[in-house]
């Protein structure tokens, strides 16, 4: 399998970095997913704004502009067989002696890997899948997409151990997101999410439910969502760059609404799919 590393195509078993790499030592980076359908990447501008956002809140320079970044991305995914990828980019702030304010001249280390895009099942789409809920001790920088994430792999973890796919997080009384993914809500056929803060990371999945519900005149808001209102949904979604939409059918053991994935869910599915079509046809 070819990876990239600073600037260089390569095989993966053979990049290395010093240990002295900041990511390493601190987790001090960012990174972002992309789904690749037919060898396009999908909402590939999102990615990389957020990318920005990313690399400006923690004040590393940015090695590529837009242009850049997606030559790199589309000589990497015609470097591999599969049609359907999910690429993982990679930013640190480089190589530095271990100290934890921020050296001075580093150079970020860049790392860009592909693996075939794994999707949900047809079994998980049309049963739905279980998550449990779970309070959110992670940090109030939840926007930036750091690659320090042992909170949130602790907090997957918890759902795995526990038989479900995700954990919905609940702080305060109020819900954030999942461990690895934006939520949803339906009650009364009005879809809600949590609005964008600090307390949430903006997916782009997130964005993709919003433009399709304007675009297809599904009831959508986004509002604080109290814990009862997650306990007592019609339906409830976990939403991902990988795992697209699924339908949450068990919370904590108990059924969701009926325990089936709804016909609001249906609705958003089939346009969901029908959207990936559009931007990223089959050749």
């Amino acid at each position: 399998m070819t990876c990239y590393l600073n600037g260089t195509f390569l095989p993966l078993e053979d990049a290395k970095i010093p240990v002295l790499d900041r990511g390493f030592i601190f987790g001090d980076g960012v990174y972002e997913v992309i789904p690749v359908y037919h060898r396009r990447p999908f909402r590939l501008p999102d990615h990389l704004r957020r990318l920005s956002r990313s690399l400006g809140a923690i004040r590393i320079p940015s090695p590529h502009d837009d242009a850049g970044w997606t030559a790199i991305i589309m000589e990497l995914v015609g470097r591999h067989d599969a049609p359907h990828q999910s690429i993982y980019l990679q930013v640190t702030r480089g190589v530095a002696k271990r100290d934890h304010g921020f050296p001075k001249d580093s150079v970020p280390t860049v790392f860009l890997m592909t693996n075939p895009l794994s999707l949900p099942s047809a079994e998980a789409v049309e049963r739905g899948v279980p998550a449990v809920t779970a309070t959110d001790n992670r940090w109030y920088r939840c926007d930036i997409k750091s690659t320090a994430l042992l909170a949130n792999v602790l907090l997957r973890q918890f759902a795995l151990d526990q038989g479900a796919v995700e954990s919905v997080l609940l702080r305060n009384g109020f819900l954030t997101e999942g461990s690895a993914s934006n939520i949803f809500v339906v009650r009364d056929g009005v879809i809600a999410t949590p609005p964008k803060s600090h307390l949430v990371l903006p997916g782009i999945t997130y964005d993709v439910v919003a433009d399709l519900s304007r675009m297809h005149g599904f009831p959508y808001e986004q509002r604080d969502i109290a814990e009862s209102d997650v306990r007592t949904a019609d339906e409830l979604w976990l939403a991902s760059s990988t795992r697209e939409v699924l339908a949450i059918t068990t919370l904590d053991g108990r059924p969701v609404g009926t325990g089936r994935p709804g016909p609001i869910f249906q609705r958003m599915y089939a346009a969901y799919q029908a959207y990936k079509r559009e931007q990223c046809p089959a050749p």
